[in-house]
């Protein structure tokens, strides 16, 4: 019978959560809508515009392109920086942890994993 309390309780968080997520799930949903859907609407007022023409707007549009590269290439090198870190880490602990055998290698998973980001978000600069 003690154990009534903890299943309504971990029952009601669980519900909590998930109604949670779905509803925050829908809000930015809702967010990225209203940002398309005004960012469209600035690029078609911009090549409207008598004065500055379509160039400008094409102009943003490829300003747009060049920064979303330019966020993608950060956020690779971010993920291999901390991939490295979380390796060299783990091989570290795994050394102090367990000294006999070569345990502490496992290491070397996430280590290649960082290096191999760093490379891709090097090598996508080296392309443009």
């Amino acid at each position: 019978m003690p154990l009534l309390p903890i299943f309504v309780f971990v029952s009601v968080a669980v519900i909590a959560l998930f109604s949670f997520l779905a509803v925050s799930s829908w809000a930015d949903a809702r967010r990225k809508e209203r940002e398309a859907f005004y960012k469209a609407d600035m690029v078609k007022k911009v090549a409207e515009s008598p004065e500055t023409g379509g160039a400008s707007a094409l102009e943003l549009f490829r300003e747009q392109q060049r920064y979303a590269e330019r966020r993608k290439r950060e956020g690779l090198r971010i993920g291999g920086l901390i991939n490295v870190a979380v390796g060299i880490a783990m091989m570290i602990f795994l050394r102090e942890l367990m000294p006999g055998p070569p345990i502490y290698l496992c290491g070397l998973i996430p280590l290649f994993i960082g290096a191999a980001l760093l490379a891709s978000s090097f090598l996508v600069v080296a392309k443009e």
